[in-house]
């Protein structure tokens, strides 16, 4: 009887353990995908009367968004301190996360 316990646990605790990953997964994609909306929205009300709604704006000095590079230190940067006077700086405007949240909308639309 013990035996048939013991076994019953084990495989319970494994079965639950291997869940675990799957259930962090699933929640971190939830939280990517909620950040991925907040940066559309931060996008859409601070960035893109400048960047276009879709990332470009054709005809204007700024880059096209969906071909920024993959480096977020770079985009951090420009954004918190503007660029060669032609970007201003939003530090004093956004927030950490909001800054965080438009990188990740931005990443999500980027052109492989």
């Amino acid at each position: 009887m013990i035996l048939v316990t013991a076994a019953i646990f084990a495989a319970v605790t494994t079965a639950s353990i291997t869940l675990i990953p799957a259930v962090a997964q699933q929640s971190s994609a939830n939280e990517l995908s909620g950040q991925i909306d907040q940066g559309k929205t931060t996008y859409a009300k601070n960035c893109s009367h400048c960047h276009g709604p879709n990332l470009i704006n054709s005809g204007t000095i700024t880059p096209d968004l969906r071909a920024f590079p993959d480096d977020k230190t770079r985009f951090v940067t420009t954004v918190k301190q503007g660029k060669n006077g032609k970007m201003p700086p939003w530090a004093d405007i956004l927030s950490e996360q909001e800054i965080a949240d438009v990188w990740a909308f931005v990443s999500s639309r980027r052109n492989p």
